[in-house]
């Protein structure tokens, strides 16, 4: 990880910005035009790097050993054109809080242009925060250090954790300050992403132009993302398909380590099945269903025990979009897709269940499972147990120490019962309890970005120091194995840290 504090590697120079080989290759610029509008980046006042992220740099094939971190960060920042960029803001609309608004688009995001990695596979290069665009509706289109900082962070811990998700390349201050509540310093966060193709950007071109173009989106996501399924039958429908499965599986990820996104908005959901948009998003602390941490979410629309719903939801908005590609190719297949859609809860309850297995030990589904899941979140709400402490202990006391989970309890005989139950279930199966245990931390992260110790990290970096925020991204960024001089990052907010709200950071 290259930190802002380093001195420069080397002098900036023309041959600097070469030495940053980015080799951008973009199809999407160049098969899908009418679908973007080309936009530049402000110039700001006085670019500095404060994050780059090497390692994945490296996965990327991005070569950047000699180019030093002024470079880096005119290049990150909008200041400088990477050869071969073309700069674009996507299009796309989108059903926010369930109200449909017909053209959003990319008000404060910059397309750069897309990388093909060693392995073939290929990534969009997007800066987020770089100044206003065609889509911006009267916006500055900058970005604040705090959400540059937030998204950073809490993409890499998903990413540490298995989850799906879009990366943080860079993270560079502007110079310049920006205005919202109060005055705070700017900054532009480099997104990289399997695509920024969105629920909402066929929702877009389903409202404004009809079935030529959803099916020209559609054949161009089948090919870059999924050309196993260009054989298909129907293609449209097969994407659908393949499209809800991944939806199933990143919501089920989201549940399993207590994650809430915030802002499912249709314009949130990417097609590649990948975690967009780390606006108001943040970790649930002691267990309830009904956890909400957004600002903007009064009613409680995407709580944590909501986002399955709202996953169904999002299908069906696309499902509708998708409808005229599907009908193109044969008319009864809009059945097809409804009766795809209707399928959706009884898919993501499979993966749920399978996920929920992992987390308590269990390696094989039995008659009884679902009523030991149900019972054990019933349990959890009913003693606020802290969600990410509570798997670990059970994996403690398999190795039979027992204190760790009884300190997440209010008292001995809490969830008795239900413990009893668990052991009754592991007994039914073959495998030994130390066995079991090492499975469990294996799928049971200990350190998550801990609302209170992210919040007092951003504080700080708001203010020039980056040492906590540094500390806390090597910690998420090894979720699993327990280190002593650590112990700081295990547990929950203090009371005195109170309620925590959110904000979106636009």
């Amino acid at each position: 990880m290259r930190k802002a504090h380093r001195a420069l590697a080397i002098p900036a120079s023309a041959l600097d910005i070469e030495a940053m080989d980015l080799a951008f290759d973009n199809s999407f610029h160049d098969a899908m035009e009418g679908f973007y509008a080309p936009a530049e980046a402000a110039k700001p006042a006085a670019p500095k790097l404060l994050a780059f992220n090497d390692a994945l740099a490296s996965r990327l094939g991005i070569d950047g050993a000699d180019a030093g971190d002024e470079v880096v960060a005119r290049l990150f920042s909008g200041q400088e054109l990477p050869d071969g960029a073309n700069p674009l803001a996507l299009a796309y609309a989108g059903h926010q809080f369930g109200h449909f608004s017909p053209q959003l688009g990319d008000g404060r995001a910059l397309l750069l242009g897309e990388i093909v990695a060693p392995d073939g596979a290929r990534f969009d290069v997007q800066l987020k925060g770089s100044g206003p665009t065609p889509f911006s509706r009267n916006g500055d289109g900058k970005a604040a250090i705090g959400p540059v900082l937030r998204e950073f962070l809490v993409s890499e811990a998903m990413a540490a954790m298995g989850v799906p998700t879009t990366r943080a390349l860079a993270a560079v201050a502007t110079g310049d300050r920006v205005q919202r509540e109060r005055a705070h310093p700017g900054a532009v966060l480099t997104r990289i992403a399997s695509s920024h193709i969105r629920v909402g950007t066929f929702q877009f071109f389903a409202a404004h132009f009809g079935a030529d173009h959803v099916v020209q989106l559609s054949d161009y996501t089948i090919r870059r993302h999924f050309p196993d399924l260009v054989e298909a039958p129907n293609p449209h429908l097969a994407l659908l398909d393949r499209v809800i499965g991944l939806q199933c599986d990143l919501v089920a990820h989201w549940l399993g380590v207590g994650f809430i996104h915030g802002v499912m908005n249709t314009d949130n959901v990417a097609i590649s099945g990948e975690t967009i948009d780390y606006g108001p998003c943040a970790f649930m602390d002691r267990f309830a269903a009904n956890t909400v941490f957004s600002s903007i979410d009064a009613n409680g629309r995407y709580a944590y025990g909501r986002q399955p719903q709202i996953m169904h939801w999002n299908m069906a908005r696309f499902a509708e979009a998708l409808l005229p590609a599907i009908h193109s190719v044969d008319a009864a297949d809009v059945e097809a897709a409804k009766a795809l859609v209707a399928e959706v809860p009884d898919r993501f309850a499979a993966v749920w269940h399978g996920r929920l297995r992992r987390k308590l030990g269990l390696t094989e589904a039995q008659d009884g499972d679902v009523a030991l899941f149900d019972a054990l979140f019933a349990e959890l709400e009913r003693h606020r147990v802290d969600f990410t402490l509570f798997f670990r202990g059970l994996a403690m006391m398999l190795r039979g120490d027992g204190s760790e989970l009884e300190a997440q309890l209010p008292d001995a005989e809490a969830m008795v019962p239900w413990i009893a139950d668990w052991w009754a279930r592991l007994a039914r199966e073959t495998d030994a309890p130390l066995n079991r245990a090492e499975t469990m931390d294996a799928v049971n992260p200990l350190y998550i970005p801990r609302n209170h110790l992210v919040e007092a990290a951003l504080g700080a970096a708001e203010a020039g120091d980056l040492t906590a925020w540094f500390e806390l991204l090597e910690v998420v960024r090894n979720p699993y194995v327990r280190r002593p001089e650590w112990a700081l990052f295990e547990g929950p907010a203090p009371a005195e840290f109170g309620p925590y709200t959110t904000f979106c950071g636009t």
